[in-house]
């Protein structure tokens, strides 16, 4: 896989650090590259530091099951089920609260 679009993004992250989007995105495409760790630091960072940014406590919960911490993910996905609830969102959490059943149920 390229790491073109990862260097497009890495650009765009300087010109813009603040954007939780750009953030995600680079997450998302070092996952896509394998590179788990970097996925698992920027994850981290968008749940620590952009706590309303809900779609990451999804994929961070998946990367943690791809990563066999069955105990992590479950920690964050119940923190993106409340955060869900809380903001009304039923959609992120319909998706968060099945994750979550499908992991408890293992």
């Amino acid at each position: 896989m390229s790491t073109e679009r990862l260097n497009k993004l890495l650009i765009m992250e300087q010109q813009k650090p603040a954007d939780a989007f750009i953030k995600f995105a680079l997450a998302q495409e070092y996952a896509n590259l394998n590179d788990f760790n970097n996925a698992l630091l920027y994850y981290t960072s968008l749940v620590e530091n952009f706590s309303a940014y809900l779609p990451s406590y999804y994929h961070l919960g998946k990367l943690y099951e791809q990563l066999n911490q069955p105990a992590l993910a479950i920690g964050i996905y119940s923190k993106g089920l409340e955060l869900a609830k809380k903001t009304g969102d039923a959609k992120t959490a319909g998706e968060i609260n099945e994750a979550l059943m499908l992991l408890e149920d293992e």
